[in-house]
């Protein structure tokens, strides 16, 4: 009975490390995974904004440089 008991805490010992390990590993791998998302949602944003740097950039030098066309308004007669 005795020899029951000490195989029981000890059975149990090993499966409460083996699902702490589990736990541990999970926490980890959910970090990593929150920096790579993180990560990639930065990049995402800087070439975004540098994208939309270089269009405004393009948008302002082509904008000096086009001549002003003005539409001339078109009148309509009266009907006779």
């Amino acid at each position: 009975m005795i020899l029951a008991r000490k195989f029981d805490k000890e059975e149990t010992r090993i499966q409460a490390e083996a699902k702490f390990k589990r736990k541990e590993a999970q926490a980890l791998e959910g970090a990593k995974a929150t920096a790579e998302y993180e990560a990639a949602n930065r990049a995402v944003i800087e070439k975004t904004a540098r994208l939309k740097a270089l269009r405004l950039a393009k948008e302002a030098a082509e904008g000096a440089t086009a001549p002003v066309i003005s539409a001339k308004k078109k009148r309509f007669s009266s009907p006779p």
